[in-house]
């Protein structure tokens, strides 16, 4: 009897300890999923994950001219029709141009007028003068330099009409670029995301300019600066290079991300 005491103490111990830790977890209510998970319809298959993308692909749509946004015409969600106006740059400084290029225009228009005029009052003359029977009332010289100042003052017109046509099309060109700073859709779609805000800087065609190597950071840290990319590695770490941007005047902004791209033939020179 004294043999089977011990290893009965031991037995409703274990089993005190199992009922004191039973009672002590929480008890979860099952709950039901909101929507059932996907089956198969075939008998043998591969799962994989699927991203949804549009038919079009997606666009980024850019500007052409580099200004402050003025103003932005669309939000998120919104659908759009091709040639709609999705935001609109400051377009101040255009149509001051517009102005100068306009009035270019109306003294162009002036001066072609008033050699048009002359022109006419010396065709008169010269017809006066070849109406005249006596021709001892007026020299050959004289005639031939009144048909030489009819000549010069057709040519003139001609120059002051070209440079009507060079006025207007100096005019045209500013209205064509105050019609390109409002940036529009160029399908039907839906807006998706808007990155821009009144009073922000929207850059157009990339800048390039020359960089200078400084240093080689000898830390590596894990990667932290993500585009968005679907196809983009994100659990890689990476080795920063440092450049110094030569050129002082242009419009970089800190935390602004540029594309670099090092010459493969310089650096396997340098290894040489």
């Amino acid at each position: 009897m004294k043999r089977l005491i011990l290893p009965l103490i031991g037995v409703l111990a274990a089993l005190g300890a199992s009922y004191s830790v039973a009672r002590t977890q929480p008890r979860r209510q099952p709950t039901e999923p909101p929507a059932p998970p996907p089956v198969s319809d075939f008998p043998n298959t591969i799962a994989a994950v699927g991203l949804v993308e549009a038919s079009t692909e997606n666009i980024s749509v850019g500007t052409p001219l580099a200004a402050v946004v003025a103003r932005v015409f669309v939000t998120a969600g919104q659908a759009v029709k091709g040639g709609d106006p999705l935001f609109e740059l400051d377009v101040r400084q255009l149509r001051a141009d517009l102005a100068v290029r306009q009035q270019a225009v109306a003294v162009a228009r002036a001066r072609a007028e008033v050699t048009d005029a002359r022109l006419a009052d010396l065709k008169r003359q010269l017809e006066f003068a070849e109406q005249v029977k006596d021709r001892r009332a007026i020299s050959a010289e004289e005639l031939t330099r009144r048909h030489s100042a009819v000549e010069t003052a057709a040519a003139e017109l001609q120059e002051a009409r070209a440079q009507v046509s060079a006025a207007e099309s100096q005019a045209g060109a500013a209205l064509v670029e105050i019609e390109r700073s409002t940036v529009r859709s160029p399908i039907d779609a839906e807006v998706l995301q808007v990155k821009l805000r009144a009073g922000e800087f929207a850059p157009a065609a990339p800048t390039p300019t020359p960089l200078r190597f400084v240093r080689v950071e000898p830390f590596v840290v894990p990667k932290r600066s993500l585009t968005g990319d679907s196809t983009e590695r994100v659990d890689t770490r990476v080795l920063q290079v440092i450049y110094r941007v030569e050129r002082g005047d242009l419009p970089l902004f800190v935390g602004q991300q540029l594309d670099v791209f090092i010459d493969a033939q310089a650096d396997r020179r340098a290894e040489r």
